[in-house]
């Protein structure tokens, strides 16, 4: 028995993938080559993920240019997302007193969450520098808008938070394009997301995911601050890992257990 061929489009090219199990055909210009990167490229990516801190208070007073705030939006939107449904938007923040008006709100909830902690522990925390709002010459708020996609989405059917857990990914493409940039970067989450609502004009459906203080630095803590300041430790990977289930720890390869 011969071999069927597989149908051509009826617009004959005859360049198109077999899609089978892949939806509709994909022409062979749409696919690009995915070897390793070159022995540096691959460096210079593990650098930036290692290298990566959170900034607080070692921002300078000097000016971030919208060509470069342009490059962090675009490695941003280039972050992976269920169903391709880019439910980020940007809200770029440069202005004084909106800035002063959103630093006053987390100083509010930096009161609240210190009387979550024991004595000890909210003494140690009223000491951490927690935010650069203000400090900081350009902040980012990053959102998630609940409703992009409609109602039904490829990949959300049965877990709902994907729509978040994708502007997460943005959030970590722009820290990492901002590490290349010599461009420091602080998470600010103490605030209700509410909080920000009638301040940035946010629409119903659209949700604060992750507001970011953004600014040229002269140096970075060689490990997470919070670590350096032994409010918490890095935990061992190894400690993490497991094989076909949670019952049984995955075997590290010599030389290969997440340490340097």
């Amino acid at each position: 028995m011969s071999r069927k061929e597989p149908d051509r489009p009826a617009d004959g090219t005859g360049d198109e993938l077999p899609s089978e199990s892949a939806g509709p055909p994909v022409a062979a210009s749409e696919m690009v080559a995915a070897g390793p990167f070159s022995q540096s490229d691959r460096a210079a990516v593990y650098r930036a993920i290692e290298t990566r801190r959170d900034v607080r208070g070692e921002f300078l007073d000097r000016p971030v240019g919208d060509a470069v705030i342009a490059r962090l939006l675009e490695a941003a939107h280039h972050a992976p997302s269920v169903g391709l449904m880019q439910p980020w938007n940007f809200i770029v923040i440069r202005d004084l007193a909106l800035r002063r008006r959103i630093r006053d709100v987390v100083a509010r909830r930096n009161q609240e969450a210190a009387g979550m902690f024991s004595d000890e522990r909210a003494a140690a925390y009223q000491r951490l520098k927690l935010e650069g709002i203000v400090e900081a010459p350009v902040n980012i708020c990053v959102t998630c808008d609940r409703t992009r996609g409609g109602k039904v989405v490829l990949g959300r059917t049965h877990q709902r938070d994907t729509d978040l857990l994708s502007a997460a990914c943005a959030v970590q493409n722009l820290f990492l394009a901002a590490r290349a940039e010599g461009i420091g970067a602080g998470w600010v989450s103490i605030f209700e997301p509410e909080d920000l609502r009638p301040i940035l004009k946010l629409p119903e459906g659209v949700v604060p995911v992750a507001y970011l203080c953004l600014g040229h630095v002269e140096e970075l803590f060689g490990r997470p601050e919070l670590e350096a300041r032994r409010w918490s430790k890095r935990l061992a990977l190894q400690d993490l890992v497991f094989a076909e289930g949670w019952d049984r720890p995955w075997p590290f390869p010599p030389g290969g257990d997440g340490e340097d």
